[in-house]
């Protein structure tokens, strides 16, 4: 779709401003459907509150948000529709409704997909409803009706956390995706020489190797001269029923200035969150920091699809600012890239270590791998 911005004008524009008037965000659109200061505040506090990159721009993600965010429980008959699946924030609604009541819908990400729809189908027979997996009058009275079922902590992330202690510390066999960013025609950041595009993929190399020497089975979202959609990375990952996603990227600015390293996790700044990413990003984000003179940029949430439509923990490591020359002429040194590598692994390790196993940030060594 074509990027919408300030100075844009016509039906898109139009229809995005009636979306935000919706939500409250944009009051008296212009008649004539410009794109001025005050759309562009109301997309600015939109993509902050859904945690997404507050660029007051709508691209294609922001889009889909936007559209996402129009439709309340109740709104429409939900049911599962494989090609075309129901997308929106009364899917999520529904989703953390289930998982109140203790029925195992997946994570919160607002897609109407065959987990929720088992999950639907599940409370249907338990309270003696018609069991078609749809979401309709007599369904939504009866979610309604009842008090939540889970307590002691969200009933997601309960589950997360059992998941990681019952698959042990040793790293053999488990699955990992590696994901560099962008890819083929789309560099992404640029900057003294560097694309992200590339030192994306020389990461990915030397942290796959790492992966591997110690008897994970990887994957990679691309190849050197392919960009796949976020969506389409995410389902490979899913497909592959892959422990750990980690997404590597660089980042920009317009100015010099900015430099360091951030790392961000799944999570909507309003409760709903990976715990188990937030806590690998966590990891990621003390190794790096330990083991390099990057600026500390902190862990952060967001709702980026890569990271909310894969199902299993995911982490985005922004490594740098291809605009900074301080940043720029680390990421260009081979020896630093294999200690980013080595951290990376290091952090992936660290996960699944239990807390009396666990040694302190930046001391853990490849060549220590072998006693755990």
């Amino acid at each position: 779709m074509q990027l919408l911005r300030r100075g844009n004008s016509g039906p898109a524009v139009a229809e995005i401003q009636a979306a935000l008037s919706g939500l409250g965000l944009l009051h008296g659109p212009p008649p004539d459907a410009e794109y001025d200061d005050a759309t562009e505040r109301a997309v600015r506090l939109f993509q902050q509150r859904r945690g997404l990159s507050v660029d007051g721009i709508v691209g294609p993600e922001t889009y889909r948000a936007i559209h996402a965010a129009r439709f309340r429980l109740g709104d429409r008959l939900l049911s599962l529709s494989p090609s075309h699946p129901f997308v929106g924030d009364d899917v999520a609604a529904l989703q953390d409704r289930l998982l109140e009541l203790g029925f195992d819908a997946g994570r919160a990400d607002g897609v109407f997909g065959a987990r929720t729809e088992a999950a639907l189908r599940s409370f249907q027979r338990e309270y003696g409803l018609l069991a078609d997996g749809s979401c309709g009058p007599s369904t939504l009275r009866a979610l309604r009706q009842l008090g939540r079922l889970v307590v002691g902590g969200r009933p997601q992330q309960l589950r997360e956390t059992e998941v990681l202690h019952r698959s042990g510390s040793s790293l053999a066999g488990k699955v990992v995706v590696i994901d560099p960013g962008h890819g083929g025609a789309d560099r992404g950041a640029t900057g003294h020489g560097l694309d992200e595009a590339a030192v994306a993929e020389d990461l990915a190399g030397r942290f796959e190797g790492r992966l591997q020497a110690s008897g994970v089975r990887t994957l990679l979202t691309r190849g050197p001269d392919s960009c796949p959609t976020d969506a389409d990375r995410a389902d490979l990952a899913n497909t592959a029923a892959a422990d750990l996603l980690v997404s590597l990227h660089c980042d920009r600015s317009a100015s010099a200035e900015p430099n360091g390293v951030a790392a961000y996790h799944y999570g909507t700044g309003a409760g709903t969150t990976s715990t188990v990413g937030e806590q690998l990003a966590s990891l990621v984000q003390r190794e790096v920091v330990a083991r390099t003179d990057l600026l500390d940029c902190h862990v952060h949430a967001k709702t980026w699809e890569l990271l909310r439509l894969t199902r299993m923990p995911a982490v985005r490591l922004e490594l740098g600012h291809l605009t900074s020359p301080r940043d720029a002429a680390r990421l260009a040194d081979p020896a630093f890239r294999d200690v980013v590598a080595e951290a990376l692994l290091v952090a992936v390790q660290r996960l699944y270590l239990p807390a009396d196993l666990d040694p302190p940030t930046g001391v853990l060594r490849l060549a220590d791998f072998a006693a755990l």
